[in-house]
C-alpha cells in the first residue's frame, strides 16, 4: 500500500484518497464548478475551511468514487452512486432515475450541441448496455482491450444521457468504474479525468464527431477518443 505524508502535523494517509480527489476535482471542473486542486486538497485532507457552495459537489463526486471502490459494476449500484455526486445537483426524486422527457446538450452560446436517446428509449438502451457491461466484466480482456471498453462504456453512457443531469460525471465514473474492476486498485492513479480537462476542446470535439442525434450515431468515429484516453495514462 502507498503511503503519502502531507506534513508532520498530519497523520498518513491512504495514497490513493490523493486520486479520487484529482479525479473528482477535474471531473468536476470539466462541468464547470470553479474547484482548483489546491483548495479541494486542503479541504479535504488539511482541514481548511471553505463556503459550502465551493466544495459540496466535488464533495459528492468523492463521495461516489468512494463508493465504487466496493461495489459492482452494475445498474442498480450507478444509481445509487448517480445519487450520491447528484445529492447537491438535482431534487431526491431525481437521483438515480431514468429521464422521462426529450433531453439535449447545449452549448455555453445556446445552441443544441446534440439530441441523447428519447424517452421512449432510454430504459431500452440502459438495460442493453448493462447486460454488455454484465458479459465484459466477466470476459477475459488484454490491456488494450480493458481500455477500449471503458472509453466505450463512457461515451454509449454519455450518449443515452439517462439522467436529467449529471451524466457526464457519471460516463468518466463509469470509465474508472470498469478499469478498477478489470486492473484493481492501481486504476486510481490513472488519471482520465485530469486528462479530459487539460485537453477538454478535444474531448467535446470528438464526442461531437460521432453525431447530432443518438440514432445517427456513428461509432466509427470513436477513435479519436480511445486515444486521447490512452496517451493520457499516467500512474504512479
Amino acid at each position: 500500500m502507498f503511503r503519502l505524508i502531507i506534513s508532520s502535523s498530519t497523520s498518513p494517509f491512504d495514497h490513493f484518497q490523493f486520486y479520487k480527489s484529482v479525479s473528482s476535482v477535474y471531473s468536476s471542473k470539466i462541468e464547470g464548478d470553479e474547484i482548483e486542486f489546491d483548495s479541494f486538497y486542503k479541504h479535504k485532507f488539511l482541514k481548511v475551511e471553505y463556503l459550502p457552495d465551493y466544495t459540496k459537489r466535488t464533495d459528492d463526486l468523492y463521495t461516489a468514487y468512494e463508493y465504487i471502490d466496493d461495489h459492482l459494476m452494475n445498474w442498480e449500484n450507478v444509481q445509487r452512486a448517480h445519487a450520491l455526486l447528484s445529492a447537491n445537483i438535482l431534487p431526491i426524486r431525481q437521483h438515480g432515475q431514468l429521464r422521462t422527457n426529450p433531453m439535449f446538450v447545449i452549448n455555453n452560446e445556446g445552441r443544441i450541441e446534440y439530441a441523447p436517446a428519447p424517452p421512449g428509449i432510454v430504459e431500452q438502451e440502459i438495460e442493453n448496455l448493462f447486460a454488455d457491461i454484465a458479459q465484459l466484466r466477466e470476459a477475459k480482456l488484454n490491456g488494450y482491450e480493458v481500455f477500449y471498453y471503458a472509453a466505450q462504456i463512457h461515451l454509449v453512457f454519455v450518449n443515452i444521457h439517462p439522467f436529467q443531469d449529471g451524466n457526464g460525471r457519471t460516463s468518466r465514473l463509469l470509465e474508472k468504474w470498469f478499469l478498477l474492476e478489470k486492473l484493481g486498485q492501481r486504476a486510481a492513479a490513472i488519471r482520465l479525468e485530469k486528462n479530459y480537462y487539460t485537453n477538454l476542446n478535444a474531448y467535446y470535439h470528438n464526442l461531437k464527431k460521432l453525431g447530432f442525434e443518438y440514432h445517427a450515431l456513428d461509432y466509427t468515429k470513436s477513435l479519436d477518443h480511445l486515444v486521447v484516453t490512452a496517451n493520457g495514462i499516467e500512474t504512479e
